[in-house]
């Protein structure tokens, strides 16, 4: 079976691996949107694969707290907070919380996104 959940943080960050002339260089903020998927049996006793309530308690701890509305270059590990680097961070901040995880959605805007799964 295979869920997801979706959440939301408003983060500043500026590229700077980027020439002094691309947009990014620039401090400029984001809307994420941070898809968490699962894939895994479902528990006959509870009728879950993963309690949304229990998802959303890790999620909150392990990102949400660490990343919302916060400059995401002055956090350890996201010294280059590209998306990219974004959707990594957030997946080995849950890879060992949430047992049936299977990869991280990141989007900036809409038609955009990133797609990783612990390659």
């Amino acid at each position: 079976m295979k869920l997801f959940r979706t959440y939301r943080a408003h983060c500043a960050r500026h590229i700077p691996t980027l020439s002094d002339s691309h947009i990014c260089k620039q401090m400029h903020g984001h809307t994420f949107n941070i898809i968490v998927h699962l894939e895994g049996p479902i528990d006959k006793n509870t009728g879950f694969v993963m309690d949304f309530f229990d998802l959303d308690t890790i999620v909150d701890k392990e990102v949400i707290k660490k990343i919302d509305h916060k400059v995401l270059n002055e956090i350890n590990g996201l010294e280059n907070p590209s998306s990219e680097n974004l959707a990594v961070y957030i997946f080995n901040n849950l890879e060992d919380k949430v047992k049936y995880l299977s990869k991280i959605s990141v989007s900036e805007d809409h038609g955009t996104g990133i797609v990783y799964s612990g390659e």
